[in-house]
């Protein structure tokens, strides 16, 4: 303090707002840091890394992520499969696919509920529902618990995504489990840019389950006990 009373006028006052600001950046840093630690450590005890350890619930949520071409993407393809081992074991009664179809030539559900009719022959087709608003993963969630009136469910998605998608489902009041999908094929630029980017959106996530947003639509109920085929559109 005295090194700086010393300084000029200008210099002074120059050098307070740089120490401030560094204050503040040191301050933001260690905070986004404390709420990743939070989520992850929080958000553990309830993902699982095999389909075989994982309990039963009454859904399975399976994710969208990317199609190209009208196919799933490798990481998208992974979801489903992992949705479909736990059906096929009978960890779920219903299967929810959720993902983006807000543009009439690009249709994530549509891509996925095909590829579990084309993979899964033992699925009924009134077990599977379609949640063509899934723009997010908090939209997904959202939509589960007000729309499709889910209560418990399991979360399929890959190791970087998993710890975010159970802390939103869980400060909603789900009963959320999730599987964690192995991610070793990704490797390289993707991969790091995937848990680069998941960093920020753990504390995005945090500040929605403080205001909770409403989704983008939301609509009538479609209880997820009925019919899914009334959501095959």
């Amino acid at each position: 303090m005295r090194f700086i009373k010393s300084l000029p006028g200008f210099r002074r006052v120059l050098l307070k707002i740089s120490l401030s600001a560094l204050v503040l950046f040191a301050a933001m840093v260690l905070s986004t840091l404390l709420i990743n630690i939070g989520i992850v450590k929080g958000s553990e005890k309830y993902i699982y890394r095999s389909a075989a350890d994982a309990p039963p619930k009454t859904t399975v949520l399976v994710l969208g992520s990317q199609i190209r071409a009208g196919s799933l993407s490798p990481v998208l393809r992974d979801r489903v499969s992992g949705g479909i081992e736990l059906m096929e074991r009978g960890k779920g009664r219903k299967m929810l696919l959720s993902g983006d179809h807000g543009q009439r030539y690009y249709d994530e559900v549509n891509t996925m509920r095909l590829f579990v009719l084309a993979n899964a022959p033992a699925i009924a087709e009134e077990d599977i529902f379609m949640d063509h608003a899934g723009f997010s993963t908090w939209d997904s969630m959202y939509r589960a618990r007000d729309v499709f009136q889910v209560k418990d469910l399991l979360i399929v998605t890959q190791e970087f995504h998993i710890n975010r998608a159970v802390f939103i489902a869980r400060s909603l009041g789900l009963e959320a489990g999730g599987l964690a999908l192995n991610q070793d094929r990704f490797k390289g630029r993707s991969l790091r840019y995937w848990k680069f980017r998941e960093y920020f959106a753990r504390v995005k996530a945090f500040f929605f389950t403080i205001v909770k947003p409403k989704p983008k639509y939301l609509g009538d109920p479609i209880p997820i006990l009925g019919d899914g085929r009334q959501t095959w559109i």
